[in-house]
């Protein structure tokens, strides 16, 4: 078991809160359930200074004026209090109330112990408290390696849209949060290379009808022994000609997307179906080639890229099922499968890029969103399963309370591992077999956090020695 270290005037001062709440006890008759721990290590002077510096007041594994190699490490990290030379997060002068400790040291110290023992004073009390409690089983664990994710828009469903040709907008047909289809009008635009590329189309349209008739009037006369035949060949040539500029100009106009007439007017059409996300076209604005207008995105489906530890990347592979959890969304979950695994660690995050396709029929998904992602990996493992609401968090620490008697609680510390759905799987803490509190676990947390004590609603027993 870890030993508990605090400085001597914390000491002092613990045992002047437990005279004081012996008082308590004795005033609150009205009291409906008994705490005890169960026994531990006393805290003592040799204890205390096996693992301090007796000089400096702080950890003798962490005291930066006995061991200068530690500063350049802390001041890495931007853990360090250039003022008092400790790192911040242990600085005694700043935080005495952690006694030279890591404030995470000192938040599990303070949660409640592992078989810390709850006992209401009648049944009757420990029938009126309406706990509810649920069997622990053994089931598969559904593992995996947890990891943050950002919901990010799928590229390939995605389109940023120009100007097809230079020139000034006169109308907008679409604005952000639309909904269009492919062909969808966005904008129209009057443009000078337009109006000229229909001019130039019409001109080629005049001359192959001049050609075509020159060629004809002289197959006829060539048919009645009048015309020669390079005559007649030559005709041809220019009526093919004539043709090729038709087909030529009308491809670059149907590039642009005009439609009939002879002005300079087009219309700026949606690629793909989707939402319009961006519009940075005004009307009266001159645009030209290179400028985006509109950013279209198709949202059925999204991205979810995942920061996978670097630990963890030699666990993960392709075609892994992803689990995904939004905090904004409750207990809804989403699924999807691994179809990328980055080649190379992020050396400032010291994490491999994985992506997943996740479906968003219903749009309850959106870009840019944060998730809790995790790609289950050993799914044929087994595990004490438990319902989600018996487990607590207190002070950095999971717990779950196993009804010993109608009338008796312990409190177990557990680990709890990756699960799916309404059940946690848990590594260690509980058997399978055990009853769980679920509904009720958070009245039980608040009668074992330290706060409480001496709050009126409890007895508190100090451990014995």
């Amino acid at each position: 078991m870890r030993r508990q270290l605090y400085p001597t005037g914390a000491l002092l001062l613990t045992g002047a809160l437990l005279l004081a709440l012996c008082g308590c006890q004795q005033k609150n008759a009205s009291t409906t359930a008994t705490v005890s721990a169960k026994t531990e290590t006393p805290t003592t002077a040799a204890a205390l200074a096996a693992d301090m510096c007796a000089e400096h007041g702080v950890l003798e594994a962490l005291c930066t004026k006995c061991h200068p190699k530690l500063i350049p490490i802390f001041q890495a990290k931007g853990d360090w209090c250039a003022e008092h030379g400790f790192p911040e997060s242990i600085c005694p002068i700043h935080h005495p109330e952690r006694g030279g400790r890591p404030a995470t040291d000192v938040a599990v110290d303070e949660a409640p112990a592992d078989g810390t023992m709850i006992r209401f004073k009648t049944l009757q009390t420990a029938r009126e408290a309406g706990l509810e409690v649920a069997k622990a089983v053994e089931g598969p664990s559904h593992g995996g390696v947890e990891a943050t994710a950002t919901i990010v828009a799928d590229a390939s469903k995605m389109a940023v849209v120009n100007a097809s040709a230079p020139g000034v907008v006169r109308a907008i047909r679409a604005d952000l949060g639309n909904r269009v289809s492919p062909g969808s009008p966005l904008a129209s635009i009057e443009s000078a290379s337009v109006g000229e590329s229909r001019s130039r189309l019409q001109a080629a349209r005049a001359r192959a009808q001049a050609a075509e008739a020159t060629y004809r009037r002289e197959k006829d006369l060539q048919e009645k022994g009048i015309s020669a035949a390079k005559d007649v060949q030559a005709a041809e040539q220019e009526w093919e000609s004539a043709k090729a500029e038709v087909a030529a100009a009308s491809s670059a106009l149907g590039m642009v997307g005009t439609g009939g007439g002879t002005a300079g007017m087009y219309t700026l059409r949606a690629p793909i179906a989707g939402v319009v996300t961006k519009r940075t076209a005004t009307v009266g604005t001159m645009v030209d080639l290179e400028e985006p207008l509109f950013e279209i995105v198709n949202t059925s489906s999204l991205w979810a890229e995942i920061d996978v530890p670097e630990r963890e990347a030699p666990r993960i592979r392709v075609g892994q099922r992803v689990v995904l959890r939004l905090d904004g969304l409750g207990e809804r979950e989403f699924s999807g499968t691994l179809s990328y695994i980055a080649p190379v660690i992020d050396p400032q995050t010291r994490t491999a890029k994985a992506r997943a396709a996740i479906t968003n029929h219903d749009g309850a998904l959106r870009a840019n969103m944060y998730a809790r992602a995790r790609i289950l990996t050993d799914a044929g493992a087994s595990a004490v399963l438990v319902p989600r609401t018996a487990v607590q968090e207190a002070k950095g620490v999971n717990l779950v309370f196993v009804r010993l008697a109608e009338d008796q609680y312990e409190t177990r510390r557990v680990k709890v591992a990756p699960s799916t759905g309404n059940l946690v799987a848990l590594n260690s803490g509980v058997k399978p077999g055990d009853f769980v509190v679920t509904a009720g676990s958070f009245l039980l947390k608040t009668e074992t956090m330290k706060e409480g004590i001496g709050a009126g609603c409890c007895e508190v027993e100090a451990p014995k020695k």
